[in-house]
């Protein structure tokens, strides 16, 4: 049973992070203009992806038994990720429609992609701390694709602000 409920979850991953995909590339395209409708849509894709990750992670069925240190250091992973996307969500407010300036205060003095970096630590401490390893090797597909997203997103950003070359030098990520 808990098999079946596992592969549900990865199923669920691997389709969210599809819909989420074909959604930036279509965006990228000028296909398709984000507006609240699109927002709610991918809000719901990423809170179902979000969900299914951190209780696919828990049930993964290829484990090993971490010792403390090494769960300790999957936490401090996931917590370190978990306070960077929301500084970064919280810094621009919201996740798809931003439509000011460039953002380079804050957070984003620093680093110019937190929620893409802090989904990204997510997706390496959660397997860590649960001792996940099919979940870890899934994790580096996922980890492929946000930076998939984060280059059509840098190429926008490219096009859309002439100072963003200048501002990549200083940041990171």
């Amino acid at each position: 049973m808990e098999k079946n409920i596992f592969f549900a979850l990865v199923t669920v991953c691997v389709i969210t992070h599809i819909v989420r995909s074909i959604y930036e590339i279509l965006k990228h395209k000028n296909k398709l203009k984000p507006d609240k409708f699109t927002f709610v849509i991918v809000f719901i894709n990423m809170l179902l992806l979000w969900m299914s990750w951190f209780v696919l992670c828990s049930l993964d069925i290829y484990r090993i038994q971490p010792n403390g240190i090494v769960r300790l250091l999957g936490v401090l992973i996931s917590a370190t990720g978990i306070i960077v996307f929301l500084t970064g969500l919280f810094t621009i407010k919201t996740l798809e429609s931003y439509e000011g300036d460039l953002i380079t205060k804050g957070i984003y003095s620093k680093i110019r992609h937190p929620m893409y970096l802090g989904f990204i630590l997510w997706l390496i401490g959660f397997p860590i701390f649960f001792g996940a390893v099919f979940s870890s090797m899934l994790s580096l597909i996922f980890i492929a694709n946000i930076l998939f997203w984060r280059s059509l997103e840098e190429k926008e950003l490219s096009k859309r602000f002439a100072s963003y070359e200048d501002y990549k030098k200083t940041t990171i990520f």
